[in-house]
């Protein structure tokens, strides 16, 4: 195909949530040491109330049922709150817009015994009001590293959030009254193939280029297309980082 087609077929491909699946074989990206999903699974056969923020589009939520009698998420992409409860309100869990104020969590004082985040923003009082006494916060974030290469590769401004990383993570949350437990970061290595994949990438996160539109960026896709149909491929980096954390 040629450049223009890619990036036609990339902006016109119908993206719905978190799902990666698009990206298949386009996007090769690796997996950090730890098994989230294994972290997760282990408080929750005992969980009786369960809050998952920044849920996406249910996807993940989704794959853990059976769920808690008491589950809740937020979600605060506007597109996604739809295709959100689509997914998990047949299931019974309640999803909350928080589009309007992302830090404020509309539940009621030790509500959930486990609240987990997978790459969602969170403000650690917030998530210290609504868990019950003994509960834990389980969240494995994006840091503030993440694909710097493709920004570079773009010549676009690096993450706003760069500094974002393990040590901060702690640091607030011990500041907020809790104790963290298991600790663990990595920079997870990635391939992407085409410049497809990188148009449809950056729509799936809007937040890694804020300004970004194929035709603001068109010199620079064109050049990194040039380089990828010769037989290059642009190699990345994820910046992921678990923890999980208890009130004292």
């Amino acid at each position: 195909m040629t450049f223009q087609q890619l990036v036609d077929a990339a902006v016109d491909t119908v993206c719905e949530g978190w799902d990666f699946g698009v990206l298949e074989g386009r996007y090769v990206q690796g997996a950090p040491s730890w098994d989230y999903r294994e972290i997760v699974g282990q408080p929750l056969r005992s969980a009786v109330s369960l809050l998952d923020l920044g849920t996406g589009g249910g996807e993940f939520l989704s794959s853990l049922a059976p769920l808690p009698p008491v589950t809740a998420a937020t979600e605060a992409y506007p597109p996604n709150v739809a295709v959100a409860r689509r997914r998990l309100e047949p299931l019974g869990v309640r999803v909350a817009d928080v589009s309007a104020d992302p830090g404020r969590l509309p539940f009621g004082d030790g509500m959930f015994d486990l609240v987990v985040s997978r790459h969602g923003a969170y403000v650690p009082a917030e998530i210290r009001r609504v868990l019950a006494p003994g509960g834990l916060f389980v969240t494995q974030q994006v840091g503030g590293r993440d694909l710097a290469e493709l920004n570079a590769a773009l010549a676009a401004p690096p993450h706003t959030y760069r500094t974002w990383d393990l040590d901060t993570a702690v640091r607030e949350l011990e500041q907020a009254g809790f104790a963290v437990a298991d600790r663990r970061e990595e920079l997870v290595g990635g391939v992407l193939h085409d410049i497809g994949a990188v148009v449809l990438l950056l729509r799936l996160t809007p937040w890694q280029i804020p300004d970004f539109d194929p035709a603001g960026y068109g010199t620079q896709l064109r050049a990194l297309h040039d380089r990828l149909a010769a037989g290059a491929v642009l190699r990345v980096h994820s910046h992921r980082f678990l923890l999980t954390a208890r009130p004292r």
